[in-house]
């Protein structure tokens, strides 16, 4: 008989997948146990991996392991920046480079990117990056410096494409806290074959994490996070000998034996995650977790970007900022309906708390 999950038994084993109550983790293993967290907000990944890693971890923890090289950001999957390690990067880059290549060379005519002109931005790139990390803007500066126009977009799609051919990531910090880019090391990016077993063992290792990370998970939630075919991930997924299907409100999910609830996973109250979150953004289909208020409310007008949200027992409940003094001397809450005068008790009590700033 397979296993139904209610809603709020499944948000609740989330909660605990996803570590949203912390963990005895640095931040390079948090990354490392999740695969990829969601990075095109930089300051809002690094509160989303120290809220994540053990107790008093902060955000220049989390920069220490991105200048140590244990933790890189680039455009793995979707074309989207995501915060990763250097291992996985190299497997997701070998499954995805050459889809994400194809799918942006629409993008790449219309902004007269055309394989010269990719080509010299490379050796441009390249050469700049053998002396010393460079921020965006210095690279963009040496690319019109070499007669390589950078604006309305060109500049954004050249640092892409390039990051996902192999050629540069996202790396360390500066002095004043600006992350480089760096060249990439050797064999990142390129392509693989699916019947490759190293390859296939890489992949079929990335399918269990993100299982572990964000249980319960459907296969349309894996399929949408990397964009590989669903034929391909189901593959992948079946070489797992501890994989164990489930049903969530009688729908197909997958989990690990070791997640198993042994007990009904207890309530976890009142949580605060920042914007562009992975227990939003880990899963195709968000209604388990939001309403359609909700998400109106954490992405207005659909415009792609994810604003803070506040949880109750895993569902948003609203949005919230910190205070950033003088502009905005107090938080900023808002909420999606009506909360009990107890939950905004601890709901204020939560954001007063918040370290991860």
């Amino acid at each position: 008989m397979v296993l139904d999950l209610t809603p709020a038994q499944a948000r609740r084993l989330r909660a605990q997948t996803q570590l949203l109550g912390g963990s005895d983790l640095g931040p390079a293993e948090v990354v490392a146990r999740g695969v990829a967290l969601q990075g095109q907000d930089l300051p809002a990944v690094l509160r989303a991996v120290a809220l994540r890693s053990r107790p008093g971890t902060s955000l220049d923890d989390v920069r220490d392991a991105v200048d140590a090289g244990l933790l890189v950001r680039s455009w793995p999957m979707r074309s989207t920046l995501f915060l990763t390690t250097p291992a996985h990067l190299r497997v997701l880059l070998a499954a995805t480079g050459e889809r994400i290549v194809r799918a942006t060379a629409l993008r790449r005519r219309h902004l007269g990117l055309d394989d010269r002109t990719l080509a010299r931005a490379g050796e441009v790139a390249r050469a700049a990056l053998d002396q010393a990390p460079r921020t965006r803007a210095e690279l963009l500066a040496e690319w019109e410096a070499a007669g390589i126009a950078t604006a309305a977009g060109r500049g954004y799609h050249l640092l892409m494409h390039l990051a996902v051919t192999g050629l540069l990531h996202w790396g360390r910090f500066d002095a004043g806290r600006t992350q480089q880019l760096v060249e990439a090391s050797a064999g990142t990016g390129g392509t693989a074959d699916a019947e490759d077993s190293d390859h296939t063992a890489a992949m079929v290792a990335i399918v269990r994490s993100f299982i572990a990370s964000r249980a319960p998970v459907s296969l349309e939630d894996l399929a949408w996070w990397t964009k590989l075919p669903k034929a391909l991930l189901r593959g992948y997924a079946a070489r797992l000998e501890d994989l164990v299907e489930v049903t969530v409100a009688g729908r197909p999910a997958y989990l690990l034996e070791e997640l198993l609830p042994s007990a009904p996973p207890p309530r976890t109250g009142v949580r605060l995650v920042p914007g562009f979150d992975e227990w939003l953004l880990g899963y195709s289909d968000r209604s388990l977790v939001a309403t359609p208020a909700a998400l109106e409310a954490v992405v207005p007008g659909g415009n792609g970007v994810f604003r803070p949200a506040i949880l109750l027992d895993g569902v948003v409940v609203g949005t919230w900022l910190p205070a950033r003094p003088p502009a905005r001397p107090g938080p900023e809450i808002h909420l999606v309906g009506d909360v009990t005068a107890a939950t905004a008790r601890a709901i204020d009590r939560a954001i007063a708390r918040w370290p991860h700033d």
